[in-house]
């Protein structure tokens, strides 16, 4: 009889033990609620909503997706295969980006948004600009709002713009334009006065040197004066390149819009070249030479083309020795031209050679004193090469010369971006 009890506590405990474990189990694979809304809340009582269950937005993204988006600072449209906007964020819509379509209550993308996405789905690549769109009704006195545009493609009809606005930078750019540009005017009156001067000064001495006996105690001051007049002139002469290198910079930096690119024959470049280093090579008995093929053509401006050859050949010329040669040599195939001017001078050293087209910036600062270099004529090729959408770019070892290659384009850029008339923005866009 005590054995049958025992027997049946033992069955009582584990069964209790079985329910106890199952419970347990249950307990920890539940370790989330739902509660009467639909959300989950996990252990520690937070609220997470789920994007499947919530309502869609009015373009078809739901929840966090489409809160997301719309919290953004940059601007967002999903253009499809008809340049229909699909998909706007509000940042796009301060921005002015949409315009009031052909039909009453309809939208339509602002024009340079579909040539963007025509130009990505043409080449399947991505594509940036930056640009200034007017902003208020055509005549207004807003400042332009600068926008750096980034078009991708998301599939191959659909294309994504993203639009950050950078008009602050613009304004920045555009005063540091002025202001260097007004100081260089301002000092290119006394920079002439000063030329004269030390010309006349120069012209006075000499007579005044020829006409007194070589014992005179009064002639070593005049060879002071002579020398010191020298000196004014060649470091005015230096000041005067340096305001006009300025000018032609601020210029080439967007102060002034870029002409209409048009057919360049490398030909006439080449021999232009040659013809304005002629006097400096002649006065280190340098041979400028050019090897390569004739009739190349590259598009851009034939004025800057020729500056830019120009002061990579003055510059080969600066750093060569006496008697050495610098040589011009041309490339070309469908695409590009590539024009290379190589020395035979002192080289550049490797720390150096990412910086050397920096504004103002000298390998050499003893070498560029003595010559009379302004530290601008390189960045002034760069800055031609990258208007141009080319490139320049520089190979050197110290003691064995340096080769800079120019890259233009031989085909037609495409047509620029145009910008229309500030015409019927969406109601609520910036500038209105």
């Amino acid at each position: 009889m005590d054995m049958v009890y025992s027997i049946l506590l033992a069955l009582v405990a584990l069964a209790v033990g079985v329910a106890a474990g199952v419970a347990f189990a249950r307990a920890r694979k539940a370790p989330e609620q739902v509660d009467s809304t639909g959300s989950r809340s996990d252990e520690g009582g937070r609220t997470i909503e789920k994007d499947d269950e919530s309502p869609a937005g009015k373009h078809g993204m739901k929840g966090l997706g489409r809160k997301s988006l719309d919290s953004l600072r940059v601007g967002v449209v999903v253009l499809d295969a008809e340049d229909h906007p699909v998909l706007v964020n509000p940042a796009a819509r301060a921005m002015g980006l949409l315009r009031s379509g052909g039909a009453p209550g309809t939208i339509a993308a602002h024009p340079i948004l579909r040539t963007l996405a025509g130009q990505v789905r043409r080449t399947g690549v991505r594509r940036e600009v930056e640009l200034d769109l007017p902003r208020g009704r055509a005549g207004g006195a807003s400042a332009p709002l600068g926008l750096h545009l980034r078009a991708v493609a998301l599939n191959s009809t659909h294309v994504a713009i993203e639009a950050a606005d950078v008009t602050e930078a613009h304004r920045l750019a555009r005063v540091r334009r002025d202001f260097v540009a007004n100081v260089s005017h301002e000092l290119k009156t006394p920079i002439g006065a000063l030329q004269l001067l030390a010309e006349a000064l120069l012209d006075a001495t000499e007579l005044s040197a020829t006409e007194m006996e070589p014992t005179d105690e009064k002639s070593e001051d005049l060879v002071a004066a002579r020398r010191f007049a020298e000196r004014i002139h060649h470091e005015s002469a230096r000041m005067g390149r340096l305001v006009n290198e300025l000018l032609e910079l601020t210029r080439l930096q967007g102060a002034e819009p870029l002409p209409t690119p048009e057919p360049v024959a490398v030909d006439w470049v080449i021999a232009e070249v040659v013809d304005r280093t002629r006097t400096t090579a002649s006065a280190k008995s340098i041979d400028v030479a050019y090897t390569g093929p004739k009739g190349a053509t590259v598009f851009g401006s034939d004025s800057q083309v020729a500056t830019a050859v120009t002061n990579l050949v003055e510059n080969a010329i600066a750093y060569s020795g006496e008697d050495t040669t610098v040589s011009i040599t041309l490339r070309q195939d469908e695409q590009w031209v590539e024009i290379d001017v190589a020395d035979q001078g002192i080289g550049i050293a490797p720390h150096d050679v990412d910086r050397i087209f920096e504004r103002f910036y000298r390998a050499d600062q003893a070498r560029s004193r003595s010559t009379g270099g302004t530290g601008l004529g390189l960045a002034i090729v760069k800055h031609i090469a990258t208007n141009h959408g080319g490139r320049v770019t520089v190979t050197s070892s110290l003691g064995d010369g340096s080769t800079f290659t120019l890259r233009l384009p031989a085909r037609p850029p495409e047509a620029p971006l145009p910008l229309p008339a500030a015409i019927e923005i969406e109601s609520g866009a910036a500038g209105r």
